[in-house]
């Protein structure tokens, strides 16, 4: 006789909840600490009970300092704890820029492997909606140049569960990338005991002939939207979802692109600097002589995210999108 999985229909955020939860359950080296994440359960509701859950030891508020809290979380991770820190908005992370690089990335290799700093760094990211200034940054590319941690960015609530879990479990740090706009815009079934996602693996999200649709995060739904509307006009797009990037699934770009020889990159970070163009570079090693086209990249202005009255004119849209694949297939 079959064992039903129990599961429950959850939004994106209440899936990062119950993947800190479990692990609070399971593990007792497992806290959470950040700008408070614990009476009031963060801003976003993130961590709604869990204080009350597992007392304030293990759920605590910290200062209104991002430095303080990733310094912290760092000595607590050398000493075999598994911190899971909040950083409030992603715009906020740029205080604790200098203990992330200087010290949670190199302190394996500076130790010589004595010491690792198994920490998780939530931060909530981008535009769409209507937050002030630096509250909408998209700035991944900055940490994926960054050797020795993990960068990643889950765009369906199975996913976020999953992928929360195994970065938990990871021996080293990992930024954990969090979409505000799919915070409650997204739900989707999950199960209610403990699953991981592999981190380092993409997933192919619709199955097509003609192009290519790499995605991560928010810009799934967009790209997801663009792909369909293409389908009206006789257009099959593989549309992927990088989910971890860094390190990015390289097989899953080559495969794809390799079958389609056409490409379009969608992210809401910068044009210049951005993870795009990482992966142009990907493709070029692996699959050049594959390509039928140029490829495009649909993404943010080099410009800081403006002001809410013109913040749709920033974000990439399906329109855009479709624009660009119409681009791809007609050059």
């Amino acid at each position: 006789m079959e064992t039903m999985i129990k599961s429950k229909n959850l939004t994106l955020i209440q899936a990062i909840t119950d993947g800190m939860r479990t692990m609070l359950k399971e593990r007792n080296d497992v806290i959470v600490l950040g700008e408070d994440v614990g009476k009031n359960g963060g801003v976003f509701r993130a961590t709604d009970g869990l204080q009350e859950e597992f007392g304030e030891e293990r759920v605590f508020d910290t200062p209104l300092s991002e430095s303080g809290i990733i310094g912290t979380s760092i000595g607590m991770a050398m000493n075999g704890l598994k911190p899971i820190a909040e950083i409030q908005f992603l715009g906020f992370i740029y205080p604790a820029y200098e203990q992330i690089m200087t010290h949670a990335t190199r302190m394996r290799y500076r130790s010589l492997g004595r010491f690792t700093v198994p920490l998780v760094i939530r931060a909530p990211y981008g535009a769409g909606v209507r937050a002030p200034e630096i509250h909408s940054d998209s700035v991944e590319a900055l940490f994926t140049h960054m050797p020795g941690i993990k960068v990643v960015c889950p765009s369906t609530p199975y996913d976020a569960k999953g992928l929360l879990i195994s970065s938990i479990e990871d021996p080293d740090p990992v930024l954990f990338l969090e979409s505000l706009r799919s915070y409650r815009s997204i739900r989707g079934e999950v199960p209610d005991e403990k699953y991981t996602i592999e981190i380092g693996k993409g997933k192919l999200v619709k199955e097509g002939e003609d192009v290519t649709i790499i995605a991560w995060g928010a810009m799934m739904s967009v790209a997801i939207k663009a792909a369909e509307e293409a389908s009206k006009d006789e257009i099959s797009c593989d549309v992927i979802d990088l989910r971890t990037l860094y390190p990015i699934d390289k097989e899953i770009i080559a495969k794809s692109v390799q079958k389609t020889g056409r490409c379009v990159i969608v992210h809401e970070a910068h044009a210049t600097g951005g993870l795009g163009n990482d992966i142009v570079s990907i493709i070029n090693d692996t699959s050049f002589l594959y390509m039928k086209s140029p490829i495009e990249r649909v993404t943010g202005a080099d410009v800081h995210v403006p002001f809410w009255a013109l913040e749709e004119h920033y974000v990439p849209t399906p329109a855009r999108v479709k624009e660009a694949i119409h681009r791809v297939i007609n050059f």
